[in-house]
């Protein structure tokens, strides 16, 4: 019998955490059916709009934008922004005719799936954090199938409804076969010194640059090195200040070479994302996590407790890291068994081969629909 080649839309995005694990389903995807017929919908103006079409898939955008709780005025134009996302979200539908309607979580999965929803298509919801968010447990009731990362989500979920499938992370970050030293060279990084690999996102992190700052004496001292990418919001202070550390610092804005940088690095210092800890795990990487408040339902702090209380992480609260990172991670540096622990507990928390999991279970939906 001659293959059905469906229409499968995935939604979401907003930052790299839901970015990266909805385009390694799509490739994971294509890699069982290079002529499935995938259309991305985003929110307009947000990262995905350049990161999917740059990764070779279309994308349409929707004007949907989150809900400001400060300024309670401000969500007049907010609810008619959701109201022209629905409306277009359903000229989608009309036009692309999906079998399937995936959500990874961000402003666009809302009104997809909800209208996917109504008009009777499966979907199929991607939960990247120990904590869900709103859209998604609104969305669960309907949905087909909800993929998780981490044990215990019945608190949130139908649990008839639950797969356990891991956080599909980037592939060229667990195929990189580059030895640590090969790793360094590439990177400028000594060969002979601990390197601590420092991360807060794409656009950085104040108070994880603020608080390694004033960690690099003690970390001269203890013979470490840092790899610093400091965001492009703090790049030019930031390397001011790594200017006067040379034997102690290398500054970049953006590292376009993660998977050099966590084979280089023999501790990270971290927020909390869904994605990073996945990618954390998989390799098996002992870590400091600062968790970011400023995230929905603090999902970051919990998924960083997720991990402190199996002694997989150290975990520093972000009101308390400028005061002591850098005693934690001079103490870290110096104590090779609690990295050898920290090391293990993660890699025994890491789920794998999570983008073929989810896309058998897609696929499983889909020929029930047939």
């Amino acid at each position: 019998m001659e293959q059905k080649h469906y229409n499968i839309l995935i939604s979401g995005g907003g930052t790299g955490g839901h970015i990266f694990p909805a385009l390694s389903i799509a490739n994971a995807l294509r890699r069982r059916d290079p002529k499935a017929n995938i259309l991305f919908v985003g929110a307009e103006g947000r990262m995905e709009m350049d990161r999917v079409p740059a990764a070779g898939y279309e994308i349409k955008g929707l004007p949907v934008c989150g809900f400001n709780r400060k300024n309670l005025f401000s969500n007049i134009k907010v609810l008619f922004k959701l109201w022209k996302s629905m409306r277009l979200a359903k000229k989608i539908l009309r036009e692309f005719r999906p079998d399937i309607a995936i959500g990874v979580g961000g402003y666009a999965s809302g009104p997809m799936l909800k209208e996917a929803q109504k008009h009777g298509i499966p979907t199929l919801i991607q939960e990247q954090n120990s904590y869900a968010g709103v859209t998604n447990k609104l969305l669960a009731k309907k949905a087909d199938a909800i993929c998780v990362a981490y044990n215990d989500m019945e608190r949130f979920f139908p649990a008839d409804k639950i797969i356990l499938t891991g956080n599909p992370v980037r592939a060229d970050i667990l195929e990189s076969t580059v030895s640590k030293d090969d790793a360094r060279k590439e990177l400028g990084l000594p060969s002979g010194k601990k390197i601590i690999l420092v991360v807060g996102g794409s656009l950085g992190a104040r108070t994880i640059n603020e608080s390694i700052a004033t960690a690099f004496d003690d970390i001269e001292k203890a013979e470490g090195f840092v790899l610093w990418q400091t965001g492009k919001l703090y790049a030019e202070e930031s390397l001011r200040i790594a200017e006067k550390h040379p034997d102690a610092v290398k500054a970049m804005p953006f590292i376009s070479r993660m998977d050099l940088a966590y084979r280089a690095a023999d501790i990270v210092v971290s927020r909390a994302g869904a994605g990073t800890i996945s990618e954390l795990q998989l390799l098996g990487k002992p870590s400091i996590l600062i968790p970011s408040p400023n995230v929905a339902e603090d999902h970051q702090r919990k998924n960083a407790e997720a991990l402190a209380k199996r002694d997989a992480a150290v975990m520093i609260l972000d009101a308390d890291a400028r005061g002591s990172l850098s005693k934690e991670l001079t103490a870290l540096m110096a104590d090779e068994e609690k990295c050898r622990a920290l090391s293990e507990n993660a890699s025994a928390m890491a789920l794998r081969s999570s983008d073929k999991k989810i896309t058998d279970k897609i696929y499983q939906i889909l020929q029930k629909n047939a």
